[in-house]
C-alpha cells in the first residue's frame, strides 16, 4: 500500500500504461486510452479491445466498476481498495508517498552574490529549490543541495571599497568622492560600524585596506544570506566558492583545448559555443590573461561533473536565459553530458501593499528584502506565494491578503482545514487511534470524491516534481481544502449514524494537509 493509486493500478495489471483523470469524478476515478495503443499490435478495433479489457480488469479487488465508453476505459475504484490504503497512509504518515529510486540529483540554486542582503529576486528560487529539494527527497531521490558563492570579480572588491569609503565618510567624518558604482544602503553604513568594532579605526585609514575589507566584508555578508535562509527553512548541504575553484582553471582549460574548443584572436581566447547552438562564440580569457565570467562557470561545472551525479538542476533568475546555450556548451567540450544539466529559471516578483507598490528598503537601497517582507507576512505566506504560480511566470502579490483570516488568504484557509479536523475530533472527544478501525464503506459519492482527493498527494508530489512545477502542490492543498470545507458545511459530522466514518475520512484529508505543507517547508497549524 506504500505506493501511489496509479502506481498500485499499473503493477495489480501487470502493464504501465496511462492513466487520466476525468473531469467529472462520476464517470470514474480514472480513465485510460489504453485500448487505442493496442488497436495496431492486436489488430483489433479499440472498442473491442477495450470490452476485452474491462473484463480482466474486473478480476482485480481494486476496482468497483470498469466501463468502455467509445474505446476507453473508465475505472472506478472499490471502496475496500480506498479504505485499506486509507488505513496505511493513516498509520504511516510519516513514509507516505515514500519510494525508492537509484538517481542521485545535485541541485544549485539561490547564488546570490555575497554583497548584501537577499532581496525579493532571490526569494523566489530560494523557496522554489528547497520545495524541489523537500519533494524530491521524500519521494526517493539522492539530492543534495548547493549554494555557489559568486566571490570572485568586482563585485566583491566593490563592497570593500563601498565600505572603506562609507567609514571614512560616517565614522573619520572625512568627505570622500564615490564612485559611479558601489553598494549603498543602510546596511554599508551598519557593516563599517561593524568593521570598525572589530577591525578597529585604522582600517579606514588608507586604501590597502580596501582587500581587507572585501574579504571580510563578504563573510559577513554570506552569514547575513545564510541567516536570511534559514528565517524561511532552508539550509544548504553544500556552499561553493567560485574564487577557490579558479584554482582549477588550468585543468578546466587543458579540456576545453585537448577537445579543440578555443581559438586565439587578437589577445583573447574564445570558446566555440556557437557549434552547439549559441549565438556567438565567448570569451573565456580576457586580453590580459585573466579569466572571465563564463570561466567561472565552466569551472565550475566541470567540478559538478566530476562528482559524478546522474542529474544537475540549476535555477537561475530569468534574465540568465541567454547564457544556458553557452553553459551547455561548454559542459559538452569538456567531455560530459550537456543534457545531464537542466536549468529553470525564475521569474521577478512584483509586491503591493494595499494595491499600491511595496516600498523599496532604506537599508538596502533600491531592493525588497526578503526579511522585511518575512517580517510583514511571516515565512510560511512568503512560502506560499512564490509557490503558487510555475516560476518562470511573472508573479505579483500583495502583501496585505496574506494578513487577512478569510478564504482569501490561501494558508489561512488551508490551515483553518486543518485545524477544523483537530477541533471536530475534540468535540467528538475521539483520537484517530479509535477510529483507524472503521470501514469507509457505504460513503456517499461526496464522502468518496473527498476521500479520493485525500489519497492524491503522492501523485500530486511526482507530477509536481517531474514537470518541475510546484504550484500543483499549492493548488492541491487549496482544493482539498475547499472539499473539506464544502463537506463539513454540508454534513452533519459529530453525533451523527456516520461520525465514526467521517472522522476516519476527516483523518485522511489531515494527513495529506500535513505532508503536502511540510513538504513545502511549512507546518500545519493544530488550532486556530
Amino acid at each position: 500500500m506504500k505506493k501511489s493509486v496509479i502506481r498500485s493500478i499499473q503493477e495489480s495489471l501487470q502493464r504501465e500504461f496511462i492513466l487520466e483523470k476525468p473531469a467529472n469524478l462520476s464517470f470514474g476515478h480514472y480513465a485510460t486510452p489504453i485500448a487505442f495503443s493496442l488497436a495496431k499490435e492486436l489488430k483489433k478495433s479499440p472498442i473491442a479491445i477495450a470490452e476485452e479489457l474491462c473484463e480482466k480488469f474486473l478480476q482485480s479487488d481494486i476496482f468497483q466498476e470498469v466501463t468502455p465508453i467509445k474505446g476507453y476505459i473508465n475505472f472506478k475504484l472499490s471502496e475496500s481498495f480506498l479504505d485499506k490504503y486509507a488505513s496505511w497512509a493513516i498509520a504511516n504518515e510519516n513514509t507516505f508517498g515514500i519510494e525508492e529510486r537509484n538517481e542521485s540529483i545535485l541541485l544549485e540554486y539561490v547564488s546570490a552574490n555575497p554583497t548584501g542582503p537577499l532581496h525579493i529576486g532571490h526569494a523566489r528560487g530560494a523557496v522554489v529549490g528547497d520545495a524541489l529539494c523537500k519533494i524530491g527527497t521524500h519521494l526517493g531521490y539522492k539530492i543534495d543541495s548547493e549554494y555557489y558563492i559568486n566571490d570572485a570579480g568586482n563585485q566583491v572588491d566593490l563592497l570593500g571599497l563601498s565600505l572603506f569609503l562609507s567609514g571614512r565618510e560616517q565614522i573619520l567624518g572625512i568627505s570622500v568622492e564615490w564612485p559611479a558604482e558601489f553598494y549603498r544602503g543602510e546596511y554599508i553604513v551598519d557593516l563599517a560600524q561593524v568593521a570598525k568594532e572589530e577591525l578597529g579605526l585604522g582600517i579606514f585609514e588608507n586604501e590597502e585596506s580596501i582587500a581587507t575589507l572585501s574579504l571580510w566584508g563578504k563573510d559577513k555578508m554570506l552569514e547575513l544570506i545564510k541567516s536570511n535562509l534559514a528565517d524561511v527553512g532552508i539550509v544548504f548541504d553544500n556552499f561553493v566558492s567560485e574564487k577557490a575553484l579558479y584554482n582549477k582553471w588550468d585543468e578546466s582549460f587543458e579540456k576545453l583545448q585537448k577537445n579543440n574548443k578555443t581559438y586565439k584572436e587578437g589577445d583573447k581566447i574564445w570558446i566555440r559555443s556557437t557549434e552547439l547552438g549559441d549565438e556567438k562564440d565567448r570569451v573565456v580569457v580576457r586580453d590580459d590573461g585573466r579569466p572571465t565570467y563564463l570561466a567561472g562557470d565552466i569551472i565550475y561545472h566541470d567540478y559538478k561533473f566530476q562528482r559524478g551525479y546522474d542529474h544537475y538542476i540549476n535555477i537561475w533568475g530569468a534574465d540568465h536565459h541567454g547564457y544556458i546555450a553557452r553553459v551547455k556548451a561548454a559542459i559538452n567540450f569538456l567531455g560530459y553530458d550537456e543534457k545531464k544539466l537542466e536549468v529553470i529559471l525564475a521569474q521577478m516578483v512584483s509586491l503591493l501593499k494595499g494595491g499600491e507598490p511595496y516600498k523599496m528598503s532604506k537599508r538596502a537601497g533600491n531592493f525588497i528584502l526578503m526579511s522585511d517582507v518575512v517580517k510583514e507576512v511571516g515565512s510560511d505566506a512568503l512560502r506560499f506565494v512564490f509557490l503558487s504560480k510555475k516560476s518562470d511566470t511573472h508573479l505579483e502579490f500583495d502583501v496585505d491578503v496574506f494578513k487577512q483570516e478569510d478564504s482569501n488568504n490561501p494558508i489561512f484557509y488551508i490551515n483553518y482545514a486543518h485545524a477544523r479536523i483537530n477541533q471536530i475530533f475534540a468535540k467528538a472527544n475521539k483520537s484517530v487511534e479509535d477510529v483507524l478501525h472503521v470501514k469507509l464503506e457505504n460513503l456517499s459519492e461526496d464522502a468518496q470524491n473527498l476521500l479520493f482527493s485525500a489519497l492524491l498527494l503522492p501523485e500530486v508530489l511526482d507530477d509536481a516534481f517531474h514537470s518541475r512545477q510546484v504550484q500543483k502542490v499549492t493548488e492541491y492543498l487549496k482544493n482539498l481544502s475547499a472539499s473539506l470545507h464544502k463537506f463539513y458545511n454540508e454534513n452533519r459530522v459529530v453525533g451523527s449514524e456516520d461520525e465514526e466514518k467521517f472522522l476516519k475520512l476527516f483523518a485522511m484529508v489531515g494527513v495529506s494537509i500535513r505532508v503536502g505543507l511540510k513538504l513545502i517547508g511549512i507546518s500545519a497549524k493544530e488550532k486556530m
